[in-house]
This record gives C-alpha cells, sequence and structure tokens, in this order.
C-alpha cells in the first residue's frame, strides 16, 4: 500500500494505522524480509519511512523483517520498536522466529515483543502445542525482561472450526504457490489446546504453575504493550 513512496504513511495514519511494517516476507523498497536472507537491511527509502514514523507516531513493526533489517531498524528508530508476533531462534531455528541479539536489542531500546502462537514455534512434522508456546515465551522473558514481552497470537478472537481449518489449508497452499509461505506452512494456524476465545487465560495459568507473579503475568497479558503504544504514539 506503501509503494515506494514515504509521505503515504502520514495518508495512513490519519486513518488510524498506527502500526506499520517495512517488508513481508519478501524484500520491499524499505527493507528486507525474512525469507529473502539474513544480509540486506533498511534501505535509504527505509531509513526515511521510519523518521516519518517517528515524528507522526507510528510504531514500527519489524516482526517480518530479516536479521540485518531488524538491526538497522532498531538503530535508526528514535522511539521504542515493536516486534509484535514473532518466535525465538534460541528455541528453535526458523527464519520467522528472532534471534537472542535482536530481542535484546529491541527490549534495551524500550520495545516489546509479542509472542504468536503459529506453528513456526516447532519443526513442521507436528503441531505445536501450549507446553511449545511457553518454551518461547519464557525465553524471551529470560532475554528481554519481563517489561519487553507480550503476547501476539497473530489469530482470529474466535475458535478454528473444521470448516475453519479446512479453509485455512487451502489458503497456504495459495501462499505457497505465490511464494510468500515461510517454511512450515503445511499445518494449521493454531494451537490446538489454545483453540478457545479463553486462550490467553490458559496462558495465564500456565505462567502461574511456572511460578511468575501476577504483576509479571498482567504486563505480559497486555499492560507491555500498552505502555510502549503510549510511549510511540504521543508526541
Amino acid at each position: 500500500m506503501l509503494g515506494d513512496k514515504p509521505d503515504r504513511i502520514e495518508t495512513f495514519r490519519n486513518l488510524d494505522v498506527l502500526v506499520m511494517q517495512l517488508s513481508y516476507n519478501r524484500k520491499s523498497p524499505f527493507g528486507c524480509g525474512c525469507l529473502d536472507g539474513d544480509t540486506d537491511g533498511v534501505t535509504s527509502l527505509g531509513r526515511e519511512a521510519i523518521a516519518r514514523m517517528n515524528s507522526i507516531g507510528v510504531a514500527l513493526d519489524l516482526s517480518h523483517a530479516n536479521v540485518a533489517t531488524t538491526k538497522d531498524g532498531i538503530a535508526a528508530s528514535t522511539k521504542p520498536v515493536v516486534i509484535t508476533h514473532a518466535g525465538c531462534r534460541a528455541v528453535f531455528e526458523h527464519p520467522r522466529n528472532k534471534t537472542d541479539r535482536e530481542m535484546k536489542a529491541m527490549a534495551d531500546r524500550g520495545g516489546v515483543m509479542g509472542i504468536y502462537m503459529l506453528p513456526f514455534l516447532t519443526e513442521d512434522t507436528r503441531q505445536p502445542m501450549l507446553a511449545d508456546f511457553m518454551r518461547h515465551l519464557t525465553h524471551a522473558l529470560d532475554v528481554c525482561g519481563e517489561d519487553h514481552v507480550g503476547i501476539g497470537t497473530d489469530l482470529s478472537i474466535a475458535a478454528l472450526t473444521d470448516e475453519d481449518i479446512a479453509y485455512l489449508m487451502k489458503y497456504l497452499e495459495e501462499r505457497r504457490k505465490k511464494g510468500i509461505a515461510a517454511p512450515g506452512e503445511n499445518r494449521p494456524l493454531y494451537i490446538p489446546d489454545l483453540n478457545t476465545p479463553r486462550r490467553l487465560e490458559r496462558v495465564a495459568d500456565a505462567m502461574q504453575k511456572q511460578g511468575y507473579g501476577s504483576r509479571t503475568i498482567e504486563k505480559v497479558l497486555g499492560l507491555n504493550f500498552s505502555r510502549v503504544y503510549r510511549d510511540i504514539w504521543t508526541a
């Protein structure tokens, strides 16, 4: 939607688009996505885009960026950045997951990373479960600290039905044909034992069982993202 025109950022900001990425899975005029290798970073046009985002209160989201673009984006931004939905490469090696170095750099600048509930948490021979999600969440807390981790499910609020899953599998097949699918998109985009509108309550219960206090749980369930967006969106 932005094409190669950073001035469109203000147009979308006026339409209440408050979070934007530099790229999806592939390269864009602004930066490099996670499926095009980890070496190409933010372009000169991308630096202009970041400056515009910072100046008018748009959150820079680096979820789909590769390693170099993530590093460059964090360094170039004068405001905290967000990684709204990703996992941890130290737990499972996948191009959509972030390295400890990226996560620590984001946290050091005041940002927040949301752990997603997608198949990329595990190898593609099985569907990830709550235990797998918790491994990524607890690792992120260890690396980033309790003020810089949240939940970014990348799912609908409703539970998926069998009909929904059948539709999703057709959708994923189309993504593979177009060359925009990430490795591991051979499974439905959900976690079976979190397939409920009350999934965050189950995460809270799991965190409590692992010894996390109520304040940390509240931060992860929403307070951290609320804080960082307030910091970014206000001039």
